[in-house]
């Protein structure tokens, strides 16, 4: 009896309708993903049971480092993200989103500064059109002008180098308000403190959108810090203890969920 031959079937697998899928998912995943911003140093954060995240708008975020050559002086760096109303279109100057409202901050900062005695920092609307992009900023006020008159490669090695003596916001008090203390002398403040106040006081361009001032206007809420895990506390609390100075008590400090061998 002949042998029974079975008839081969191909092995060929259309693809087609399974590269579709995957277009559609990378395509979900990129427009729903947060991508992280480019900051001047990585840090490792430390360890922690709490599992309350961060808000990812509304928040002005503080990164602390330190430089290898003076680990006991920090370097602040902060970064501002807004939330805009759906309602509004973007290109409506009333919409507040992270770019209006990062040039609302830069103009309050600016006056503030001047307000306080620093000579005029020659910003430009160029200057403030470019700060409305940038994730994370850390450089004298005196120097932004000259800042944003480099290019993207040079501005990222400016933040990056911890060791320059203008990388990150000054925390020295050295300029002196308005007000006045128990003696009668003019309150001292730095720009960080200056910078905290505008993002503070940032409101709307349109009055008749008071709804939608910065969350940290209404509530204190929306300061995040950020240090390394190896950054000392009494480093980090030099900054904590420039909030509350300013009469911003209400903060969060970021750290990341401790695991079982921790």
């Amino acid at each position: 009896m002949g042998k029974i031959k079975v008839k081969r079937k191909s092995t060929l697998i259309d693809m087609t309708a399974m590269s579709d899928v995957t277009v559609l998912l990378l395509t979900f995943f990129m427009l729903t993903s947060t991508f992280l911003q480019k900051e001047p140093t990585q840090v490792v954060t430390p360890p922690s049971v709490s599992t309350q995240k961060i808000q990812m708008s509304n928040v002005a975020q503080v990164l602390v480092a330190t430089s290898e050559d003076d680990k006991d002086t920090p370097k602040v760096y902060l970064s501002v993200t807004g939330e805009a109303n759906p309602d509004i279109p973007e290109d409506n100057p009333g919409a507040w989103g992270s770019e209006n409202l990062r040039k609302e901050i830069l103009k309050n900062a600016v006056a503030l500064y001047m307000e306080a005695g620093g000579k005029d920092p020659g910003i430009t609307n160029d200057d403030i059109e470019k700060f409305a992009k940038v994730a994370t900023f850390g450089v004298p006020i005196s120097k932004m002008h000259e800042f944003f008159s480099l290019d993207q490669t040079k501005q990222d090695e400016w933040l990056s180098d911890l060791d320059r003596a203008d990388s990150g916001i000054p925390l020295v008090n050295y300029l002196a308000t308005k007000e006045l203390d128990a003696s009668g002398n003019p309150v001292k403040t730095n720009e960080f403190q200056i910078w905290m106040r505008a993002i503070f006081n940032a409101t709307p361009y349109d009055e008749a959108l008071q709804t939608l001032n910065f969350k940290m206007r209404k509530t204190g809420e929306g300061i995040a810090v950020k240090a390394d895990r190896g950054t000392s506390f009494n480093t980090v609390n030099k900054v904590l203890e420039n909030l509350r100075t300013i009469k911003m008590n209400k903060f969060t400090v970021m750290t990341a969920l401790k695991s079982e061998n921790e």
